[in-house]
């Protein structure tokens, strides 16, 4: 008889790490919208000097809450204090296991007094709609997953769609459509707009840094309100952003999409290994890279590691509160971007024209994860000093960049040696072609990223001595 749950596959596995490693899940996709509607040089550009329309209507998953409980049920799921947060605002949702390590995060937006839309990864939404089906809580929920990765020529039907505008034109662009000024919106807070005479719903948002909205309606209109927005943009540098670019505007931005969701262990969260299906998310994401662990433990990061922080409040009741606040006064990984050495991403490039068996893990541009979660090890003197979770290309800043974290010691400016590629010719994902492991210098950087003064570039390489 097959696996039927998260928990079965668990039983069945020797060494969970193995499985993931070697997961046959393939590239995370994200569907549906071209790869390119430009090219992604210029499509990376558009954030930075003129606007940008980015279509999300595809790769996220929702799920509606509501319900007399629906405030005091998702604020016992989450690290953060629901203290003013009203109605039309919205803010980062990030829940954490029973031992204090983060399932991941996700937007949540206050429609009504007791109605929440959450978007985002799967791992979060899972766990939301476990919770509201065990908890004995008087909610209700309605989830609309992502679309397929491969829709194989069928008809793709979302309950929303989702763009965003961004960039210094989007303001001027935006009023155009709106017939008139704009409702001076706060940050995260949210307000209607008119598109093509419809009124649309829309948060203060800026992934790639400059002014803009993130507005949703229905999906069946989702045509009407691009076209409109296309028309009003067309003069002001308007550019759809493809799939390729899309993900890579973090890397300037500073979040971290895909930590490994901190399920695969722990007492607290045996109930939900048994509710998760076999085929799902959990047991079939992938983790890429160069950090070996001996356990799926030392994949888990803390909000502390992540950036949140600032998030963890103890106001309230939540699951995982006991743990962090033992947590809460130890010392911390921080999160950082690491700036790639463009000598050392050169020769891995070069490296794919080097005979078979001597070439390094290809660099894919503009977006170099090749697994659900990325752990690539950083190191000083050969120690283990950090993890790069997240690595692509800035056309913006001429650069290779990577997210991740760092020990409490590791300071910015400090030059550490990546790992990069797989041990032993590289595992069994069908992502990875055979290669051998190659050391890429990386500079410590601020999260988010700006490009420091290059006066004295070959100094800014001296490697910090252990």
């Amino acid at each position: 008889m097959g696996a039927k749950t998260l928990q079965d596959v668990l039983d069945a596995s020797d060494d969970i790490v193995t499985l993931l490693r070697n997961s046959q899940v393939g590239a995370y996709v994200y569907p549906v919208v071209p790869p390119e509607f430009t090219n992604w040089r210029d499509e990376q550009r558009a954030w930075r000097e003129t606007a940008v329309l980015f279509d999300q209507s595809h790769h996220m998953a929702e799920i509606m809450v509501e319900g007399p409980d629906a405030f005091d049920f998702l604020q016992g799921l989450a690290i953060n204090s629901f203290a003013n947060f009203d109605v039309n605002k919205a803010k980062q949702f990030v829940p954490c296991t029973h031992d204090g390590y983060v399932i991941g995060d996700v937007i949540i937006f206050r429609l009504a007094e007791q109605q929440f839309l959450l978007v985002g990864r799967a791992p979060t939404i899972n766990w939301v709609e476990f919770h509201a089906q065990t908890s004995g809580k008087s909610v209700t929920t309605e989830r609309d997953d992502r679309s397929p990765a491969r829709p194989g020529g069928k008809p793709v039907m979302r309950k929303r769609y989702r763009y965003q505008v961004q960039g210094p034109n989007a303001p001027e662009i935006l009023e155009r459509v709106n017939g008139g000024p704009v409702p001076n919106i706060k940050f995260f807070n949210m307000g209607e707009i008119t598109i093509a005479g419809r009124k649309v719903r829309a948060l203060r948002h800026g992934m790639s840094g400059v002014p803009g909205l993130e507005i949703w309606g229905p999906y069946e209109e989702g045509d009407e309100i691009r076209d409109a927005l296309l028309e009003a943009g067309k003069d002001l540098g308007l550019t759809q952003v493809g799939s390729r670019a899309y993900a890579t505007n973090t890397l300037e931005s500073g979040w971290i999409p895909s930590p490994l969701p901190a399920v695969y262990t722990g007492e607290g969260q045996k109930a939900y290994r048994e509710w998760l299906p076999a085929a799902g998310y959990e047991a079939t994401c992938s983790i890429g890279g160069s950090y070996i662990a001996d356990s799926i433990e030392d994949y888990y990061l803390t909000p502390w590691d992540l950036g949140y922080g600032p998030f963890v409040k103890f106001d309230h009741d939540f699951i995982g509160r006991e743990a962090l606040e033992k947590l809460a006064d130890k010392p911390h990984r921080r999160k950082v971007t690491f700036e790639w050495n463009a000598e050392d991403v050169g020769k891995v490039m070069q490296s794919m024209f080097a005979a078979p068996g001597e070439n390094f893990k290809t660099i894919d541009l503009p977006l170099s994860n090749y697994a659900s979660s990325s752990y690539d090890a950083v190191q000083m003197g050969g120690k283990t000093v950090g993890l790069s979770m997240f690595s692509g290309y800035s056309f913006n800043e001429r650069s290779m960049l990577s997210l991740g974290v760092v020990d409490e010691d590791i300071n910015t400016g400090d030059i550490l040696t990546l790992v990069w590629g797989e041990p032993d010719g590289g595992t069994a994902k069908t992502t990875v072609e055979r290669h051998k492991q190659t050391e890429i210098r990386v500079k410590v950087s601020p999260v988010p990223y700006s490009k420091d003064a290059r006066e004295n570039y070959v100094e800014s390489w001296r490697t910090r001595s252990a």
